[in-house]
């Protein structure tokens, strides 16, 4: 909302695009008219100028320093978000003869399989869409493929709010994870993986771009066949460059990365987010009033699903919420309820505020 030339932040709840931090929006904002030293807004500079070449390098580096990335792993900006992974990973990596596994822990596990599905064989070795994928597969409900292509889940589910700890137990072979929605909310072994994506506009910027971590042995898998914009080896060789990239969301994504560093990297940034998640939590378990979706074991740190006690007082919290300046708090409509996406850049002066407003709409409806 706007009064004159004052403007104030709601409180931003969405599940994405989702909040920035403030401080990259100010640098973003003094940079859209020009780069210092280049004399030309950050939308007008060209990709293939010594000033993108010199931002982009920098993202790279530092995604490298945040994550522990090897020499080995190629850090690639592509395009088409996650969505468009879901079809390039088996496109490049269901190359084996054998089935791909995967692992589904809630809708976009669903999507990933639907298009795995049209490339090859796919063994979906657990899911738990009976239960409303409330909770995560045991690892003895695990049924893997001896040799498969690749073992594919997802590391945080958005819409369910249902977050792995770690990875899967007992996975052999070429692990590969969609991290779309809590990729660098704390440390990660890229070590463990063949390859990594993740959509940036959850954790790690604007919409536009898609992060993807992959090990170099894998581009040996790609056919020859493969059309070029989805060939692993186009952009690896390129150095994500093959064609104009997101250039202004590569950007805005750098800045995150900087920012990350700036507040003590993924380790600092996991204490942090498991005291806002926590602190929600507990408002949650307090009375009984509220009800979260997700097993207790498998909350996410990222997306807190919660219900009400019926679908009128949720209609009545998001209305009265959205006024008193809580933006997004509405749940997906396959879960009902409510869902506060409270990402890396997300206050904890929000989180604060939301659980006042929580226990005042208890006080008066409970």
């Amino acid at each position: 909302m706007t009064t004159g030339t004052q403007v104030h932040r709601v409180f931003n709840f969405s599940a994405g695009p989702a909040v920035m931090p403030e401080s990259v929006l100010e640098q973003m904002q003094r940079d859209l008219f020009a780069l210092p030293g280049v004399g030309m807004s950050v939308l007008e500079v060209s990709h293939r100028s010594k000033a993108f070449q010199a931002i982009i390098d920098q993202a790279v580096a530092d995604a490298r320093e945040l994550a522990g990335i090897p020499e080995n792993y190629h850090v690639l900006f592509l395009q088409g978000g996650a969505s468009t992974q879901f079809s390039m990973v088996p496109m490049n990596l269901h190359t084996t003869g054998m089935p791909a596994d995967y692992i589904v822990t809630g809708t976009w596990g669903k999507k990933a399989v639907k298009e795995a599905k049209r490339v090859g064989e796919v063994n979906v070795a657990a899911t738990l869409e009976a239960e409303n994928f409330k909770r995560l597969p045991r690892p003895e409900e695990l049924k893997l493929t001896r040799g498969a292509a690749y073992v594919h889940f997802t590391s945080n589910e958005t819409i369910q709010g249902v977050e792995w700890p770690g990875e899967p137990e007992g996975v052999e072979g070429t692990l590969v994870c969609d991290t779309s929605s809590d990729m660098f909310s704390r440390p990660i072994d890229v070590t463990k993986y063949g390859l990594i994506y993740a959509g940036a506009q959850k954790n790690l910027g604007p919409a536009g771009v898609t992060l993807v971590i992959l090990r170099d042995d894998l581009l040996l898998r790609s056919p020859e066949g493969l059309a070029t914009m989805f060939n692993y080896n186009t952009h690896a060789k390129e150095k994500s460059l093959y064609n104009t990239p997101p250039c202004f969301a590569i950007y805005a994504v750098g800045l995150v990365f900087q920012w990350l560093k700036a507040h003590g990297g993924l380790a600092a940034m996991e204490a942090t987010n498991q005291r806002k998640a926590g602190k929600l939590y507990a408002e949650i378990d307090r009375t009984g009033f509220f009800r979260g979706h997700a097993a207790k074991e498998c909350r996410s740190l990222m997306n807190v699903t919660f219900r009400l006690p019926s679908e009128e007082l949720e209609e009545k919290f998001v209305k009265e919420a959205k006024a008193a300046g809580f933006d997004g708090l509405k749940g997906h409509r396959s879960v009902g309820g409510l869902r506060a996406s409270i990402y890396n850049a997300f206050p904890e002066a929000g989180v604060d505020a939301l659980l006042e407003f929580m226990r005042e709409f208890e006080r008066t409806n409970g």
